[in-house]
């Protein structure tokens, strides 16, 4: 059976339904995820793209399933912005549907948090920034691991803005908490618990944090207009 789709491109996608899954050639998998069939093949060989079920020398059939994890690549590479390293760990998280999800997030935070590599000697700044941020962290309540991602890049921003002369205490970030464990809490209520799907919730986990940081610009651009005047048109 053969069925014809309008894929995003305006182009019709031929699917065949071999033992009741939708399967589909290379080039329409290509013509309804938008993603170039060169593109595809290089996914294929760096196994961030499962193989296709074979029907003849050097040609495969794919399925939704190729279909869906073509969108999730898309969307860390395109949207967030990370490199292929990144990507295939949370590809790998994603296909360990025995992972529990407190490890789930936990390998996520490690996927895509900044790496900040400490110099051999730290210095003084860096130093009272950890503790700054550790007691900061204690006074919250939050359960946060020693060696999470968070921990370090909180420091490093904060001696940053330190070294910079920028007047930062560590009560400037109450309201950066308040904002953070509001939303974190949001997205954890969208989980089903009892039958969690762990691509939706690393999507989720990945794509929020973008749009997240793009609410705050575009806030930011409404308060300073409204305090300072718009920009004058260029």
């Amino acid at each position: 059976m053969i069925v014809s789709r309008r894929g995003t491109s305006a182009v019709d996608v031929q699917r065949k339904l071999v033992h009741g899954v939708n399967v589909m050639r290379i080039s329409d998998l290509s013509r309804e995820s938008g993603v170039p069939v060169a593109t595809i093949k290089f996914y294929l060989r760096e196994q961030l793209l499962p193989a296709g079920q074979p029907t003849g020398r050097n040609q495969a059939l794919y399925s939704d399933r190729h279909l869906r994890r073509l969108r999730l690549i898309r969307a860390f590479t395109g949207v967030a912005q990370l490199d292929l390293t990144s990507v295939r760990e949370l590809l790998a998280v994603i296909d360990d549907e025995e992972m529990p999800l407190p490890a789930v997030f936990d390998a996520v935070n490690e996927a895509v948090g900044v790496t900040v590599e400490p110099p051999p000697s730290l210095p003084r700044s860096v130093r009272v920034a950890r503790d700054d941020v550790d007691g900061f962290l204690g006074r919250l309540g939050w359960n946060v691991r020693e060696e999470a991602p968070g921990r370090e890049e909180l420091a490093s921003v904060l001696a940053a803005l330190r070294r910079l002369g920028c007047d930062c205490t560590m009560d400037y970030f109450d309201v950066y908490a308040e904002t953070a464990e509001r939303v974190a809490r949001a997205e954890l209520d969208l989980l089903d618990q009892d039958n969690p799907d762990h691509a939706a919730a690393v999507a989720r986990n990945v794509l929020l944090e973008v749009a997240l940081s793009a609410m705050r610009r575009m806030a930011q651009e409404h308060l300073v207009a409204e305090r300072f005047g718009a920009a004058a048109a260029g």
